[in-house]
């Protein structure tokens, strides 16, 4: 291989010389030719074995000594090369680098061929709760070899992870999504009204934002998420009557149970109960509102590894099958 490492990463710090070596380079094929001569004893040896010229695998051992500023070998006309002291340790750690290279290799084949490893999940944080736990138990069921370690985050905040390598999947909506980062939808989530049970309005089949604008809101009101639902009033020309705000959404369910006003959400869950105990309502809302996605995201890769690709796919089959944990969709 002719990848070119730096002699203080290529000797990963074993090999000290002189303290005049940090700025030059070695590459692979230098040290291919360095343990090809220490375990022959033979440039010409070396040469057969490795089908490269005698005057190429020399000028390269001269040079790599130069650089080093170590001799390597004891030159003797009539019995070769033989190794000295100092040469004798850098073959062996010649030896340890390009066994590690090719580990290197059959990591990178690992990767695209199994699906093992760890993988960093990102969930929002308001649907981690519902989505995060169940999903990881049956994808490490489904691949025992795998194991995902989960964190949740506000949407911003989520994309900025992404960016930062710190999360591999963002289970997530399509907002604030850029172009650099691959989505794919699982569910289609359109908004709706949240009503406690004995709201004046609990009993209707639907509702419009214009039946609603006068009366309290409990706007959930997270990154991007806040700026949705807003969004749905100013484009009929209304205002919203805000009498609460919350960023955790068990309050806004809470507050809207006990009768502080309605709510506006995709979430719908199976359980229709605040975390007090209270039951709520769920209404369609009506008028022709852009829906939530419901997807996972990730930076676009030539090549993703199984590890990400199963787990993409693994959570699609379940939504698919109308199998994601606690939460109702468009479509069941």
């Amino acid at each position: 291989m002719d990848q070119i490492l730096s002699k203080a990463r290529s000797t990963r710090g074993s090999i000290r010389g002189s303290g005049r070596i940090t700025n030059q380079r070695i590459t692979i094929r230098q040290l291919e030719y360095l343990v090809a001569v220490g375990e022959l004893g033979s440039i010409t040896a070396a040469s057969v074995q490795l089908n490269v010229s005698s005057p190429s695998i020399s000028a390269a051992i001269s040079q790599l000594e130069e650089d080093l500023n170590v001799q390597m070998f004891v030159r003797r006309h009539a019995r070769g090369l033989t190794l000295t002291t100092s040469g004798r340790r850098l073959v062996e750690e010649a030896k340890g680098i390009l066994n590690w290279v090719q580990n290197l290799g059959s990591i990178a084949e690992d990767l695209q061929d199994h699906v093992r490893g760890t993988l960093k999940i990102g969930c929002l944080i308001t649907i981690a709760p519902i989505l995060s736990a169940n999903i990881r138990r049956s994808f490490e069921q489904a691949y025992p070899e795998a194991q995902i370690v989960l964190c949740e985050a506000h949407q911003a905040d989520l994309l900025a992870m992404l960016d930062r390598s710190e999360i591999d999947v963002a289970v997530t909506y399509n907002l604030g999504i850029g172009t650099d980062t691959a989505f794919s939808s699982v569910a289609t989530l359109p908004p709706y009204v949240l009503l406690g049970s004995d709201h004046p309005l609990a009993d209707r089949q639907s509702i419009s934002l214009a039946e609603l604008v006068d009366l309290p809101m409990v706007l959930l009101d997270l990154p991007l998420s806040g700026d949705y639902f807003l969004s749905m009033f100013h484009r009929q020309g209304l205002t919203p009557n805000i009498g609460d705000r919350t960023k955790e959404l068990s309050v806004m369910r809470s507050l809207v149970a006990n009768g502080f006003g309605y709510g506006l959400i995709n979430i719908r869950t199976r359980a229709a109960v605040a975390p007090d105990g209270k039951p709520l309502k769920f209404l369609p809302l009506e008028g022709d509102h852009k829906p939530m996605l419901l997807g996972l995201a990730h930076k676009f890769l030539d090549q993703p590894p199984r590890l990400i690709s199963s787990f993409v796919d693994h959570v699609a089959a379940r939504a698919l099958a109308g199998d994601l944990p606690g939460m109702l969709t468009q479509d069941t």
